[in-house]
């Protein structure tokens, strides 16, 4: 039986419904956001379609990861900063027409972060990440609950990609993504699966 590496992103917060970057800030869900960690709960046992629990179940040690973790019913490993949100420096709490004030054209893509995190440092994380991930998947699934821009640099590392190729995978609060491989080959099997009322 083949397994998977599954990333959930947390439930909706204040901030993310209003597109302010959240990095370091330690904020709560909104309870539509706690709605959406418990329907994502359900959608996720279905995508993994086993009893079974994960080998590993790994979150951010922000609360809007943590609870969305338990709202989804996942009995959680242990929490570590490497699966952290990009540290955002100087545009904590800012959105990104708010940015472009200053900065004509900026996206967290193509744009340092000043007083934060290089897009380098982000994708080290990310491969720190993935090489224990490698280690645990061979004896069943992997859950790593955590962040938005984090996870799609995350997905970019997984296929071998520089960082600034998240901008291709879209991950919304509570989104589901499943990476695999095609003998050998890294693959993303499902993308931003929502976590629909079921």
């Amino acid at each position: 039986m083949s397994t998977h590496l599954y990333l959930l992103r947390h439930g909706q917060t204040e901030w993310s419904e209003s597109g302010r970057h959240t990095g370091r800030t330690d904020i709560e869900l909104t309870p539509e956001g706690e709605q959406q960690a418990r329907r994502a709960g359900a959608v996720l046992a279905r995508l993994r379609g086993t009893d079974q629990a994960p080998a590993l179940v790994l979150t951010s040690p922000r609360q809007r990861a943590t609870r969305t973790a338990a709202l989804a019913g996942l009995e959680v490993n242990a929490t570590t900063e490497e699966l952290a949100e990009w540290d955002y420096g100087d545009y904590e709490g800012i959105t990104t027409p708010q940015i472009r004030e200053r900065v004509p054209g900026w996206t967290v893509w193509t744009h340092p972060m000043p007083g934060g995190e290089t897009h380098a440092e982000v994708q080290d994380r990310a491969r720190k990440v993935l090489g224990e991930v490698r280690k645990i998947l061979p004896g069943g699934d992997v859950v790593l609950v955590g962040h938005g821009h984090f996870s799609r640099v995350l997905i970019a590392a997984w296929l071998g990609l520089a960082p600034d190729q998240g901008v291709h995978f879209g991950l919304d609060p509570a989104g589901i993504c499943q990476l695999g491989d095609e003998r050998g080959d890294p693959q993303v099997r499902r993308l931003n699966v929502p976590a629909w009322e079921i």
